[in-house]
């Protein structure tokens, strides 16, 4: 097995299992979808106050910021639930965010009944494919039981980015298009899902992490392409870190692609704290995915083509780097392989990453291998079980 061949084979699951918010079932986007399919053409029509593409943008955004939980089907059901029916009731959050702050008694209420729907929905589902108890079902994030505080730390915070930047334009006309235009200021995509967290007036802060920050921009470029610099590398396909999340992690670690360019050693140490020996669940080995970024490997670089397609991706698609980096970061190998070939995208590989862990790669001792598209390539499956059991992410 090379990094490439199964690179390339998660890909290929991706392009064949798209990975989409489910927005042609928010009632005030319907009529700009066929069946499930975005219509472009329609993106800069005015609907009311905003273009179509600005309250999109507006949705995606707090969905990443919501998909930070166990359970993303169920945050999408949540999501599209409470925006029709706030909609429903004249609380036109997206078009004015200072009505979701208006109207929070009655955007709380819908919260608190849509989540009890949708738990009993996917609580035992969800609780089967994990290995849990159904009444531990919660996509209030960091565990609250807090409706008003999810309510404002989660949707409050997202909805006053649109707002105060519509209140800092001076430009009547670009009021309509306040949050696209504010994106597109950076140089690139990734630049862009840094600015999401940490600007100093707009960003979310603690509300977004690294993954959801990514998988906005994924969305954005990817999944729904509504930026307008089409032409620009900086926003295209490879302007973006493939969004690190759980399933992402599991899936790289048990195939082997994450030991091809780090040892296991590296990983457990304390420097890098990407493997914590027995600290996973029934006390196996947990792997914190995030602390994967931005460690370096150097048996990257020695490879001399891998290297040069890395620069390449850092200067001039992701727009990191104004010189050629010497360090090679071990969440951007990826990029930088499938940049080589150009036959598929982060996207489509992200995609493939998604629908495996969430279908095959379960994250318990027991996943469907048999079953896996990819399960030739895989190390686990194939030579090393223990990275399946005894691992946990």
């Amino acid at each position: 097995m090379t990094s490439q061949e199964l690179l390339h084979a998660i890909s290929l699951v991706g392009r064949e299992n798209p990975s989409r918010p489910p927005l042609h079932k928010v009632e005030i986007f319907r009529h700009h979808f066929a069946d499930d399919i975005l219509l472009i053409e329609t993106l800069d029509q005015r609907d009311g106050s905003c273009t179509v593409r600005e309250l999109l943008l507006r949705y995606l955004l707090l969905d990443a910021v919501l998909d930070q939980g166990p359970d993303s089907e169920g945050v999408g059901l949540l999501l599209t639930s409470v925006t029709n029916e706030l909609y429903r009731n004249e609380v036109r959050f997206l078009h004015q965010p200072s009505e979701f702050f208006r109207e929070l008694g009655i955007a709380v209420d819908s919260i608190t009944t849509t989540h009890d729907l949708v738990k009993q929905e996917r609580a035992e589902e969800w609780a089967s494919i994990n290995e849990s108890q159904a009444s531990k079902y919660n996509l209030f994030l960091d565990g609250t039981r807090q409706v008003l505080d999810y309510a404002v730390a989660r949707w409050g915070v997202v909805l006053a980015v649109p707002l105060l930047l519509t209140r800092d334009e001076q430009d009547e006309e670009g009021k309509s298009t306040a949050l696209l235009r504010y994106l597109e200021t950076w140089p690139s995509a990734e630049v862009m899902s840094w600015r999401i967290k940490d600007h100093p007036r707009y960003g979310l802060g603690k509300a977004i992490g690294d993954k959801a920050a990514h998988l906005f921009a994924k969305w954005m470029i990817h999944s729904c392409r509504l930026t307008t610099r089409t032409e620009d590398p900086a926003w295209g396909s490879f302007s973006f870190e493939s969004p690190f999340d759980s399933n992402a992690g599991r899936v790289l670690f048990r195939t082997g692609f994450f030991l091809e360019w780090a040892s296991l050693e590296e990983y457990k140490s304390e420097k890098w704290d990407v493997v914590r020996i027995g600290k996973g669940k029934g006390g196996t080995n947990y792997i914190r995915v995030t602390n994967i970024r931005g460690k370096r490997s150097r048996r990257a670089e020695e490879d001399g083509a891998l290297v040069e397609a890395y620069q390449r991706l850092c200067t001039t698609h992701l727009r990191t780097n104004k010189r050629l980096p010497r360090a090679v970061q071990i969440q951007r190998i990826p990029l930088a392989i499938l940049l080589q070939g150009q036959d598929f995208t982060p996207g489509e590989l992200d995609d493939g990453l998604m629908h495996m862990g969430t279908n095959f790669c379960f994250n318990h001792a027991s996943p469907l291998c048999v079953e896996c598209p990819v399960n030739r390539l895989c190390r686990g499956y194939q030579q090393d079980p223990h990275l399946i059991t005894d691992y946990r992410t």
